[in-house]
């Protein structure tokens, strides 16, 4: 005997609740209160109730899917940065009953070659743009009607709500951090610096140095590296200790630029902490494990994603976008890769 399949009118009638009332919190349309959609979500848990895409869809006249858009770049990097962004929005979409979908996409924009295939079949209710892509990307997509929220990364001449980084506050504890032990000669080393992101980091990191009087000659600044992989990190390394600079301490863009800079010192037999002190930014997975693990900002990615699809859905079930920038907080994590001026001997 088949088992028989939950409906609708079940989960009505357990959480003990109108057809109607359920609807409006399975698809994600009208006011329902925090407690009502709670119980209604228990509910379907409970039962294991899967509602039919095409029989919600002719309902809401919604697909039930959420787009997530990043570029090829990100995507190849060894650094799962916006990876752990991408699992956050997978396991705060299952609670509104939402499919994610991910595409990558190129660094280039052809509006008869390059534009994905949800957006061409219109299978999707909003876009989540992860990082940086082609403007021209953004602007199809305005053009299309669909709700756009962008993580990582803003557009100031074209408004759309945000999930954004502390970036400003990271940079300050950063640089405070490595000041607070003695240095003075700080380096920042950072590449792709037309990211909102990163030029922020950099912005942070010259305003503190200013403000403690330590304002940095050039040769202690590299900031043209195209992208900010390990491989950037290692070639800003090399190029700042070509240059005649002896920086005490290095503030990276990026963990993985951190961890390119470490393993150029450590070629070139420079002690890390004893000789140069060195902080990175994200707290990467990889972060605590290396020699010596890094001291660096971590960034809550999962919640990052977390907060877009909350962001989303609220637009999808308004049917207009409230405009919101959320920055996600950050905290300094010191771990061996700095120390106090004269206070180790590695």
């Amino acid at each position: 005997m088949a088992k028989h399949r939950p409906t609708i009118r079940d989960v009505a009638r357990k959480a003990g609740l109108s057809l109607s009332t359920v609807s409006l919190v399975i698809n994600n349309r009208g006011y329902v209160s925090r407690e009502t959609r709670e119980t209604v979500l228990h509910v379907v848990r409970e039962l294991s109730y899967h509602p039919t895409r095409s029989a919600r869809g002719l309902a809401s006249k919604t697909s039930g899917n959420i787009g997530f858009i990043l570029s090829e770049d990100h995507f190849s990097q060894a650094e799962p940065f916006y990876t752990r962004i991408f699992l956050g929005t997978e396991f705060e979409a299952r609670i509104h009953n939402y499919y994610i979908l991910l595409t990558t996409v190129g660094s280039q924009f052809d509006a008869d070659a390059s534009v994905p295939r949800f957006l061409l079949e219109r299978n999707v209710d909003g876009i989540i743009i992860a990082g940086r892509v082609n403007e021209k990307l953004i602007a199809y997509i305005d053009g299309l009607d669909i709700p756009i929220v962008l993580v990582d990364y803003e557009l100031k001449r074209v408004r759309h709500s945000s999930v954004l980084i502390d970036n400003w506050h990271g940079g300050v504890v950063a640089v405070e951090h490595l000041i607070g032990l003695g240095h003075r000669k700080v380096a920042f080393i950072g590449g792709d610096i037309r990211h909102p992101s990163l030029s922020t980091r950099y912005e942070a990191y010259l305003h503190v140095m200013q403000e403690a009087g330590n304002y940095p000659d050039e040769s202690l600044q590299i900031v043209d590296e195209e992208e900010t992989s390990v491989e950037a990190g290692y070639s800003a390394a090399q190029r700042l200790f070509a240059s005649g600079a002896q920086p005490s301490a290095i503030f990276a863009a990026n963990d993985a630029m951190a961890i390119g800079c470490i393993r150029l010192m450590r070629s070139r037999g420079i002690r890390i902490p004893a000789d140069v002190a060195i902080v990175g930014f994200d707290d990467i997975d990889v972060s605590p494990h290396i020699d010596p693990p890094l001291t660096t900002v971590r960034v809550f990615k999962e919640e990052m994603g977390k907060v877009a699809v909350q962001r989303m859905v609220d637009a999808i079930s308004a049917k207009t976008q409230t405009l919101v920038t959320t920055h996600v907080p950050v905290e300094l994590v010191v771990r061996g890769s700095t120390v106090a001026v004269g206070g180790a001997d590695d």
